[in-house]
């Protein structure tokens, strides 16, 4: 998804891209209700609640009238350390991720619904972070970054790369950062063989189907789409200024101590390994981020 567009960069550098920036407006007179609430708040009334996006596997996504996927397993992980429950919103991806922190982090949509404790699934981006001071980004617990799925048949001997699409066919998510740097190939040499799904779950079922030789998009979604016809390689990708980044999640500017409690959550499953269990428990390779 658009909104997951973004590189991960150093703290060190932050500071320094920071300082040239105006201090955005905070909101005024605004309830509890919409933005948020404390953790004393939370640990009172027993439940805190998280967003994360909706028809996105293997992250997030309903199955049976529930909530399933690697973020919601997480979002459990740090309602336990809170020693609460945890409720769970699925959303629609904005048409950026400001839009999305507005939305369900400190604002709330014009219409329907509210923000929520936590959001998980944002991707860090230390310039991002400058901008938009009304959230608070930490609690990284994963790094992702962009691979390409094929049919082992097509390709018994050496995996598929970028430069393999001006004669093979290859599907992508429609406006993901896979299907941007495609269509950027020197002289749109690629673009004829590409082919645009509405979701990178599509993508991976018609690579399955035979309807392309290979898929490029974010390694977890590829990983969660196998099958025994197919592999998945991460190769270097020349040019790319994105080709990874990390996913951490965003809380309220406001509730600095919430913020602290969920990071503190966070280290502590990515220290004791149940993190990295979630991620093998749905098929996926985990990266641990770097500890800023």
């Amino acid at each position: 998804m658009y909104a997951l567009c973004v590189i991960a960069a150093t703290a060190g550098s932050a500071w320094a891209r920071c300082a040239d920036y105006v201090p955005q407006a905070k909101p005024q007179n605004a309830s509890r209700d919409i933005v948020g609430q404390d953790l004393d708040r939370i640990q009172e009334r027993g439940f805190m609640t998280f967003a994360a996006y909706e028809n996105f596997p293997p992250w997030s996504w309903e199955e049976g009238g529930k909530a399933k996927g690697v973020d919601i397993e997480i979002g459990k992980l740090i309602a336990e350390a809170l020693g609460v429950s945890a409720r769970f919103t699925l959303v629609a991806a904005g048409e950026d991720l400001a839009t999305d922190l507005r939305n369900w982090v400190w604002k709330g949509p014009i219409v329907g619904g509210q923000v929520a404790n936590v959001m998980l699934h944002v991707p860090y981006d230390s310039e991002f972070a400058c901008r938009v001071e009304q959230v608070v980004f930490t609690g990284q617990y994963h790094v992702e970054e962009v691979a390409i799925a094929y049919r082992t048949q097509a390709y018994p001997e050496d995996p598929p790369i970028p430069a393999y699409f001006r004669f093979d066919t290859v599907g992508v998510e429609n406006d993901s950062i896979a299907d941007f740097y495609l269509s950027a190939f020197p002289g749109g040499q690629l673009s004829h063989n590409v082919t645009r799904y509405s979701e990178m779950a599509e993508a991976m079922a018609g690579l399955a189907a035979g309807e392309t030789m290979a898929a490029m998009g974010p390694l977890a979604q590829l990983e969660y789409g196998l099958t025994d016809e197919l592999d998945v390689h991460t190769p270097p990708l020349p040019g790319f200024a994105v080709g990874n980044w990390t996913v951490g999640v965003g809380v309220h500017f406001a509730y600095r101590p919430l913020a602290y409690a969920v990071e503190d959550a966070i280290y502590a499953g990515l220290q004791d390994g149940r993190i990295a269990q979630i991620f093998a428990d749905f098929g996926l390779s985990h990266r641990v981020p770097e500890l800023r």
